[in-house]
């Protein structure tokens, strides 16, 4: 079967031909119906050598969806022929995270070299994948798969980061987004469907700051040195209660904490290798900074239900298997307008 795959420290994605996995004991055989491209995969490709905590080749893709094609002995719970999005960050399922469903804050997976589906594990990003339990299979019943699978991250992940937040976001608050891109897009429509705070969006591209005003973003300013002043301007002063980092890049984190209001929330989500010093005098009064991993196996039904309300919809460029690489250059230069999802099989 084709995959695509990340095969040797500071290479580029290779589309190349694997043998078809066979699932073991426990686990689910999926038939890939989409794969979302995420910059999570290029952070992991620009890692050097002595710092990728598993082997390569590794086959990319931590959003997926499919369709049951073969259950491993003993399963139960998912039938052949289901439509199924895969929940990623895997646990094992037995710690007191694991039990409360935050497998992503999972207290064994780095012991035990538990890894997500491509971000170690093998991922979607191929005709077929083997899940290593059927709790990690959410069904999508009358979803889209297609434009459902980004939401498994760039849903759950701001999804989880503006819940942490929720008793700040009230009537006349004032949330911060910046980077509107795959994420960022979708955090401007859970902010509007989940709170009554008005949502300033901050970009260094105009074609992204219009995806956020087209998607519900109130005001939408350009991400620079003048932004932290017209925040400000806009908030009387005051600041904003909550402010999302989608980037996390050194120049977007220094932003964020201009941006804050006294008790405010700083979320830093992106992987832009960018931190915050926290001290007094550093911030306003109180400001909390915090950086969330992905979100738990409830939260991701709770976005698929607002989905499902209309609540939520990701802006999707589709690409077949073979241009997976062209699809990663496109996210690199910036090119992607809100996600790029991968169809392995057509």
């Amino acid at each position: 079967m084709k995959a695509v795959q990340y095969r040797e420290a500071g290479g580029s994605p290779e589309v190349v031909e694997i043998p078809k996995p066979v699932p073991g004991p426990g686990e689910v055989l999926l038939k890939v119906t989409a794969a979302g491209v995420c910059h999570s995969d290029i952070a992991v490709m620009s890692w050097p050598a002595d710092q990728i905590p598993f082997p390569l080749p590794l086959t990319l893709g931590h959003e997926g969806a499919g369709i049951v094609a073969e259950l491993g002995a003993g399963v139960t719970g998912v039938e052949a022929g289901e439509s199924v999005a895969v929940y990623g960050p895997w646990g094992c399922g037995r710690c007191t995270k694991c039990a409360a469903g935050k497998e992503n804050y999972c207290l064994n997976a780095a012991t035990e070299g538990i890894h997500p589906p491509g971000l170690g594990a093998p991922g979607a990003m191929a005709e077929y994948m083997v899940v290593d339990s059927a709790r990690h299979l959410v069904p999508l019943k009358d979803l889209d798969p297609v434009r459902t699978v980004p939401l498994t991250d760039a849903g759950l992940t701001p999804y989880h980061a503006i819940k942490l937040s929720l008793p700040k976001l009230v009537p006349g608050s004032t949330a911060v987004v910046i980077g509107t891109g795959g994420l960022g897009h979708v955090g401007v429509q859970l902010l509007r469907a989940m709170t009554a705070a008005r949502v300033i969006a901050l970009d260094v591209t105009e074609e992204k700051l219009e995806l956020a005003k087209r998607v519900g973003a109130q005001e939408a300013i350009l991400s620079d040195e003048n932004a932290p002043a017209k925040v400000r301007e806009l908030t009387g002063g005051v600041g904003a209660e909550v402010v999302l980092d989608f980037v996390g890049a050194p120049p977007t984190t220094k932003i964020a904490g201009q941006c804050a209001a006294v008790e405010g929330d700083v979320t830093i989500v992106g992987l832009g290798g960018g931190t915050l010093g926290v001290g007094f005098g550093a911030l306003p009064y109180e400001v909390s900074v915090t950086s969330p991993y992905w979100g738990s196996r409830d939260e991701m039904i709770e976005v698929f239900d607002l989905a499902r309300d209309g609540a939520v919809d990701v802006h999707v460029e589709t690409f077949s298997i073979d241009d997976a690489p062209a699809a990663y250059e496109k996210l690199h230069k910036g090119e992607i307008m809100g996600r790029a999802v991968i169809l392995p099989n057509g």
